[in-house]
């Protein structure tokens, strides 16, 4: 299965079967009371431009569309309950659940999570760490995300281990040759750049997760084959790493736009578009 489903993602969860999915992976809006917003520019070299680049070199930006969307609810944890409940269900006996947030809701979440999975569910709180963006001058800068890991069984779950991707020692002189080569794993403190704002990779979308930090999860918690579900799908990065580490796929969201965002950049992997309330496809796809 390689499908993306337009809609809201409880009724679209509600009529899932059991046991469904391996992994799930879930990116909710962090309910900060603010609209997040996104400009995407394209830059052409000008010497008498509005910016400077690398080198000194001026270029002159184009704004090419604003993608925003209202990040704010009245009752956060009663918009996440009913949607835990029911990914909890859809996992595997031997599935896990990641649900990634920031710093503002993550301890509420992190006691709804141990009342719906139990405490001993609860595997691991990964921070992934960044380093990009302004810096405030009344506080230490906010540059880390939370990602909860929870196991449907603490005692039978997937973690590939020979599957961790490596990453190299900070003082390679202290670990010797043999192991400065071959890198070490990585702790529970991720150190992953964010999407690059002038990569190939940006798709333009507001919320745009890395693919590497996907593909982390994806590779180590489950198998190939197996069915990874997002159901706040945004610009479909889950989809992207999942379809290239030879998994399937199920992404939800109820945002016309992210359709449009995820069938553009999902179209090598031929994913089936579906569109709740009667759309079977969507314009500009």
């Amino acid at each position: 299965m390689k499908r993306i489903v337009l809609g809201d993602n409880l009724p679209v969860l509600r009529a899932l079967p059991d046991g469904l999915a391996r992994l799930v992976y879930l990116d909710p809006p962090f309910n900060t009371g603010r609209e997040r917003r996104h400009t995407q520019l394209r830059t052409r070299r000008d010497e008498n431009g509005d910016r400077t680049g690398f080198g000194g070199h001026r270029y002159r930006s184009e704004t090419l569309g604003t993608r925003a969307y209202r990040d704010a609810f009245d009752d956060y944890l009663g918009f996440l309950t009913p949607r835990l409940t029911e990914t909890r269900r859809l996992l595997a006996p031997d599935g896990s659940l990641f649900l990634h947030l920031d710093a503002r809701e993550a301890h509420y979440c992190k006691v709804l999570l141990d009342e719906l999975f139990g405490r001993e569910a609860f595997m691991n709180e990964i921070v992934w760490a960044y380093d990009y963006g302004g810096r405030t001058k009344q506080r230490w800068p906010a540059k880390h995300d939370t990602l909860f890991w929870y196991a449907r069984d603490p005692g039978a779950y997937v973690f590939r281990y020979e599957d961790i991707d490596r990453i190299p020692y900070l003082a390679p002189g202290l670990a010797g040759p043999e192991k400065a080569a071959r890198g070490k794993t990585p702790t529970d403190v991720w150190w992953l750049t964010i999407v690059s704002p002038t990569g190939s990779e940006k798709t333009g979308y507001p919320t745009q997760k890395p693919v590497r930090l996907l593909e982390r999860i994806v590779a180590v918690h489950s198998d190939p084959g197996d069915l990874v579900l997002d159901c706040f799908a945004g610009s479909g990065t889950t989809g992207e790493a999942a379809a290239r580490l030879g998994r399937d796929y199920l992404l939800v969201d109820d945002n016309p736009e992210a359709m449009r965002v995820m069938a553009r950049r999902l179209a090598w992997s031929e994913p089936e578009l579906v569109g709740v309330d009667g759309l079977d496809a969507v314009p500009g796809a």
